[in-house]
């Protein structure tokens, strides 16, 4: 369950520069509260239904604060959790739990909040062939986490970022002067760079579609704020000559109805923008 993007290099990265923003020069709670030789033990405790996330992300982060913690996990990645559930249990130096503890529980709660809108957008379009997307509409420094998390609740994610994907969005094709010219640009674009990228275009209305159909060569085409019916049109327009995308105020009472257009991806920003993060703790037993 774990994409290619979450490495080894990348978590231990991560990890280091969290629990430097964290702990500075030192978990002075910690330090002058508990002894030196203190071992205890300590639960993740669920207070919150949903789909669990960050689990394996919570090992590594008590691996890394200190090698002698043990970490028992009861709960897996992509658990369906409920209020009352233990996900996991920790024991060693008391003083390193707690300076585990925030970075812990701050990672999974929103990992799993995530997880779990995912998962239920996923539910809402069961039985059509359309799959959920996230999007670049994430937390800087915390994205691949987020998209993780995306994974983890059987969503898809988009590109990673502006460097995987040519996607021409309405300011791009305002700006260059039309869809024609920036389709024409970007191809000339790969060509000159040698670059293979996919290229998925933006579209807000039926005329838009028909532009892109004309001049062809994109891999996507985006159906941004399209109403059910212009969405039925242009799919039956594009005809399976591009992959297409729902995008723009997707909620829960209209994705199906979305879906049921035949559209291969729907799009959905409040996966990682708009989660409130799930109820977890981390309690000394």
């Amino acid at each position: 369950m774990k994409p290619p993007y979450i490495t080894d290099q990348f978590l231990q990265k991560f990890i280091t520069e969290a629990l430097n923003e964290d702990v500075g020069d030192g978990d002075h709670s910690s330090l002058s509260a508990i002894s030196e030789d203190a071992i205890s033990r300590a639960r993740l405790l669920v207070k919150d239904n949903g789909v669990l996330a960050g689990m394996e992300l919570a090992e590594k982060i008590f691996e890394q604060v200190d090698p002698r913690l043990k970490v028992n996990v009861l709960l897996k990645d992509g658990s369906s959790i409920k209020f009352g559930d233990i996900a996991l249990t920790v024991e060693g130096p008391a003083r390193s739990i707690l300076t585990a503890e925030r970075l812990v529980l701050n990672c999974m709660q929103r990992m799993s909040a995530i997880a779990t809108k995912a998962a239920h957008l996923k539910k809402l379009i069961a039985g059509t062939k359309a799959a959920i997307l996230d999007t670049r509409k994430t937390t800087p420094n915390f994205r691949l986490l987020e998209k993780w998390g995306v994974v983890i609740g059987g969503g898809r994610n988009h590109r990673i970022g502006l460097y995987d994907m040519i996607m021409l969005k309405d300011n791009h094709i305002d700006m260059a002067g039309g869809i024609e010219q920036a389709i024409i640009r970007a191809k000339d674009y790969l060509r000159a760079t040698n670059r293979q990228l996919a290229i998925e275009v933006e579209t807000r209305n039926l005329k838009e579609v028909s532009e892109v159909l004309t001049i062809g060569g994109v891999d996507v085409v985006m159906l941004d704020n399209m109403s059910v019916e212009q969405m039925k049109e242009a799919v039956t327009m594009i005809g399976g000559k591009f992959k297409t995308e729902a995008s723009g105020g997707i909620t829960e009472e209209t994705i199906r109805s979305i879906a049921e257009c035949g559209v291969d991806f729907i799009s959905v920003g409040a996966l990682t923008h708009s989660i409130k993060s799930l109820d977890l703790s981390l309690k000394a037993f």
